[in-house]
């Protein structure tokens, strides 16, 4: 499961790795970017998305609302998605197939471990997006973290992890694509290794 993480980078940081996707609005809205060293569901969180053929980046709602549910009020608005079963979850079939993303993250929590890279700060949580639009036409978009089975490190916190995305495919991931490419990204949903990550604890800091 991935239910809490932090992305603390100074903006100098997020703006250098984000920067393939950044036009001058993108920069506008940057400059009132603070870090947060807990970002928990149900807040808003910055994503990078395709649509309309380019990549850029995006505030949304974390927790999914399916653009086919008719009460956005009622109904469970799922914070994961298993990456086993995402073509089977009517919730996650039309995302996975068009609608991929990746939020930036620092560190992502467990048990009030902190799990960190050692080298590179920043990293890249996959996730699933999804438009929302009610009958006056009003807006509302979501997205969810995709999770695998743990590896070594993780499985003595949890039995789930968060799919991390390598620098450098991001735009393979976003790419919509048909069957045969949702099938070259299959290995990208295997649990990663643990070589090069930590566990930090965490003292002082509430994870509810």
């Amino acid at each position: 499961m991935c239910g809490r993480y932090s992305l603390e980078t100074p903006l100098d940081g997020l703006q250098a790795w984000l920067k393939p996707w950044l036009n001058d609005d993108d920069r506008a809205w940057l400059a009132h970017y603070a870090p947060r060293p807990l970002i928990r569901p149900g807040e808003p969180v910055l994503a990078l998305r395709r649509e309309h053929g380019r990549s850029r980046t995006a505030h949304m709602l974390w927790g999914l609302l399916p653009g086919w549910v008719k009460d956005p009020l009622a109904g469970p608005r799922p914070i994961n998605a298993r990456a086993e079963t995402l073509a089977e979850k009517a919730s996650f079939r039309g995302p996975w197939r068009h609608h991929r993303c990746l939020l930036p993250a620092d560190g992502f929590f467990e048990k009030n471990q902190q799990i960190q890279q050692q080298a590179t700060p920043l990293f890249w949580l996959a996730g699933l997006w999804d438009r929302w639009i009610g009958p006056d036409g009003s807006e509302v978009e979501t997205c969810c973290v995709i999770t695998t089975r743990p590896n070594a490190l993780i499985a003595t916190l949890h039995d789930r992890m968060p799919v991390i995305i390598p620098a450098g495919l991001e735009e393979i991931w976003l790419e919509p694509g048909d069957g045969a490419h949702r099938r070259a990204l299959e290995p990208m949903l295997e649990p990663w290794s643990e070589e090069g990550w930590q566990c930090r604890q965490q003292g002082q800091l509430s994870l509810f």
